[in-house]
C-alpha cells in the first residue's frame, strides 16, 4: 500500500477507524489471498509511554480500570499508556468477514495479560446494511472504535475527564448499522445490544447488559456524532456495605436506595463534533454517565484544537468533569445507639464516603506536540495541569492520607505510537 509522510488526519472518524482496521493500515501487515478464496490481513498497533506526575500523595490514572503508578508509587511510570494490540481479519467474500483483536494493556486485576478486545463476524446484507455478532466496540464517544490505538489520536491519550466516565470499551452481542444519505450528508445509524463483565477489583466484578443507538453524520470535513444507551449494572459481591447500612433505620435505608450497586439502571448519553479540513482540526465532546449508585453520576466534556505544520502537530485541550451528586454524605445519626453499633455505623459511613470521593470532579488543560517521524510512527509530548475539586480525588488513584482536593498537579507524558 502507498506510504505517505503526511500526518494522519487524527480525529477523522473514518480515517482513524481505518488505522485500527488492519486491512487499511498504511504499509502495515501481511496479506495472503488464494484465487477465489479468503483474503487474510494481519497487523496491529502499540504505544510505549512514560508518565511523570508531580502529585506525591496519589497515582495518576488514565482510566479507573487501567490504573498507573506515576506519582506516589514512582516518579516515572511506563504502565499508564503503554499497550500492544494485534488484529487478524478475514474477508471470505463480498458479504461475510470476521475480525479478532487482542490487546495487552494494564488492567485493574490482570496487569498486562492479553485479552480479546474484539471478536466478531460481519454480514453485509446490502451495500448499506451490515450486521455483526460477537465482541464489538461499545459505540460511545467519537473515538470508541480506536481509543486504544493511540496512533489514530492527536493526543497521548483521550481526555480522561470524559473518557474515564465510560471505561467499558466492548460488549458481547449483536449490532446493525445502516448507512444513508440526505443531500451531501452521509449518515450512519447503529443499533446495538449486548453484555459485558468488568473486573473492578480482585473481589468485585461488574456485569452489565446494555443496548442503545449511535448516530453519526459526515458533511464534508465536519463529523457529528451522538449516542444513547441504557444498561442494567450488577455487582453481586458489593452487598456487604449496604446490608450494614440497612440496619440503621430510615436514614440508612435512604443511603441504600440512593447508592446501592448490587443492581442499578445506568444511562449513558454523549454527543460530539470534529472539524478537520486537513491542515488543522477542532474537536469536542460532552457526555453524561449516570449509574444511579455510588459509582457516580458524572458529566464530562472537552474542547481541543491543533494545527499541522508538515510532520508536526501542536495542540491544546481544555477539559472538565463534574459529579452531578454530593461526593460526601453526612454521618448516620448514632445518638441513641450503643457504642458498638455507633462504631459500625461510622465505619460504614466512612467506606461509602471513600467510594464517593472517587467520583471525579476535576478541571484540566494540556498542551502537546505530535511528530510524525515516519509513515507508521508518531512521537508525542504532552503537559497536563489538573485540579481535583469539591473533595474529589479526580483522576487519581491509590490516594494517600496526605492528599488534599483542590490542589493542582502536573503530568508530563511522552510516548511513541506505531502501527504495523
Amino acid at each position: 500500500m502507498p506510504q505517505s509522510r503526511r500526518p494522519v488526519s487524527c480525529h477523522c472518524r473514518a480515517r482513524a477507524a481505518g488505522v485500527v482496521t488492519v486491512a487499511l493500515l498504511a504499509g502495515g501487515g501481511a496479506c495472503a489471498q488464494a484465487a477465489d478464496g479468503p483474503r487474510w490481513t494481519f497487523g496491529g498497533f502499540g504505544t510505549v509511554g512514560a508518565v511523570h506526575s508531580s502529585m506525591k500523595e496519589a497515582d495518576y490514572s488514565a482510566t479507573p480500570l487501567s490504573p498507573g503508578h506515576a506519582g506516589y508509587s514512582r516518579d516515572w511510570a511506563f504502565d499508564v499508556d503503554s499497550r500492544l494490540g494485534a488484529q487478524l481479519a478475514v474477508q471470505l467474500d463480498r458479504q461475510w468477514s470476521g475480525v479478532i483483536q487482542v490487546v495487552s494493556d494494564r488492567t485493574m486485576v490482570d496487569g498486562f495479560k492479553p485479552h480479546v478486545e474484539w471478536a466478531n463476524i460481519k454480514y453485509q446484507a446490502t451495500p448499506d446494511l451490515s450486521l455483526r455478532i460477537g465482541r464489538i466496540a461499545a459505540p460511545m464517544f467519537l473515538a470508541a472504535d480506536y481509543r486504544k490505538a493511540s496512533f489514530a489520536l492527536p493526543w497521548v491519550r483521550p481526555p480522561v475527564e470524559l473518557y474515564s466516565t465510560m471505561p467499558i470499551t466492548n460488549s458481547d452481542g449483536v449490532d446493525a448499522t445502516y448507512r444513508w444519505r440526505t443531500g451531501n450528508a452521509r449518515h450512519s445509524t447503529q443499533l446495538f445490544v449486548g453484555s459485558t463483565s468488568v473486573p473492578l477489583a480482585p473481589e468485585f466484578t461488574a456485569h452489565a447488559r446494555m443496548g442503545g443507538v449511535n448516530h453519526s453524520v459526515v458533511i464534508g470535513a465536519l463529523t457529528l456524532g451522538g449516542s444513547f444507551a441504557q444498561a442494567r449494572l450488577k455487582i453481586p459481591g458489593a452487598g456487604e456495605l449496604f446490608d450494614v447500612l440497612q440496619r440503621f433505620g430510615p436514614q440508612g435505608q435512604a443511603l441504600v436506595e440512593r447508592y446501592d450497586v448490587r443492581s442499578t439502571r445506568t444511562t449513558l448519553l454523549s454527543g460530539g463534533f470534529n472539524y478537520d479540513p486537513g491542515s488543522w482540526f477542532v474537536t469536542g465532546e460532552v457526555g453524561r454517565v449516570n449509574t444511579r449508585s455510588m459509582l457516580g453520576d458524572q458529566t464530562g466534556a472537552y474542547l481541543s484544537a491543533g494545527y499541522r505544520f508538515g510532520s508536526l502537530t501542536p495542540y491544546a485541550t481544555l477539559s472538565r468533569v463534574r459529579a452531578n451528586m454530593a461526593v460526601q454524605v453526612p454521618g448516620l445519626d448514632t445518638v441513641d445507639l450503643p457504642p458498638s453499633a455507633a462504631a459500625l455505623a461510622g465505619q460504614a459511613n466512612a467506606v461509602l464516603n471513600d467510594f464517593l470521593r472517587e467520583v471525579p470532579t476535576q478541571d484540566a488543560a494540556n498542551v502537546g506536540l505530535r511528530w510524525d517521524v515516519a509513515p507508521n510512527y508518531a512521537v508525542k509530548l504532552q503537559y497536563d495541569v489538573a485540579r481535583p475539586r469539591d473533595g474529589s480525588s479526580g483522576s487519581l488513584v491509590n490516594v494517600q492520607p496526605g492528599f488534599r482536593s483542590g490542589h493542582a498537579f502536573r503530568v508530563f507524558s511522552a510516548s511513541v505510537d506505531f502501527v504495523f
